[in-house]
């Protein structure tokens, strides 16, 4: 039989990898220290927005960095979310579902992860990549009139049907490679678990 420690230690069985023997013993302090890489990515993210809005006119390319138009840096305000979804809502709904929820989102998020034993370290590095991404743009949409500043316009050479990838900006790529990160962590995790 195994006693309540050993299946601290083996995770439970838990989505998030379990309790290991780093996190058994973390502090709150030490469970906050990944955020500092949300700090380090909004701090990014709003200086390249910054040198963007103050060198490149709207709606124009401001530089061809790599192979004559593979890819360009641009100035692009964004009223929407990924792949334009949303740029026909009326202004009240964008309000709740681009500023309202993602605040509520976040904050339970952050709270959520100071408090919880289920992550992996490697796991709260990732959430606090995303979160600092998602508050990245979320400081676009708040102090910007709801818009958010992309730049990273790359061609795609018509996969998918498209020409070029969708514009975007350093939160973006923060929220997309850290969240597949998380998702392949939490998939190995349960893997781990199961066996």
């Amino acid at each position: 039989m195994r006693d309540e420690k050993q299946d601290q230690l083996a995770g439970n069985g838990k989505a998030g990898g379990g309790v290991t023997n780093g996190e058994a013993g973390m502090t709150a302090k030490s469970k906050a220290i990944p955020f500092i890489l949300s700090i380090i990515i909004i701090a990014a993210d709003q200086v390249t927005k910054y040198w963007i809005v103050s060198t490149i006119p709207p709606n124009t390319i401001g530089f061809r960095v790599f192979a004559g138009d593979f890819l360009r840096i641009i100035h692009v305000r964004n009223n929407a979310v990924a792949f334009s979804m949303g740029s026909g809502l009326p202004d009240t709904v964008r309000l709740v579902l681009f500023i309202v929820l993602p605040v509520i989102l976040i904050g339970t998020i952050i709270v959520y992860v100071l408090r919880s034993s289920e992550f992996a370290l490697f796991q709260r590095w990732l959430i606090a990549g995303v979160v600092g991404g998602g508050l990245g743009n979320l400081i676009d949409r708040i102090f910007r009139s709801g818009l958010v500043i992309d730049f990273v316009d790359v061609k795609f050479y018509g996969l998918f049907g498209m020409e070029r990838f969708p514009t975007f900006n350093v939160a973006d790529s923060s929220i997309v490679v850290c969240g597949i990160l998380l998702i392949i962590s939490f998939i190995f995790s349960l893997r781990e678990n199961n066996e």
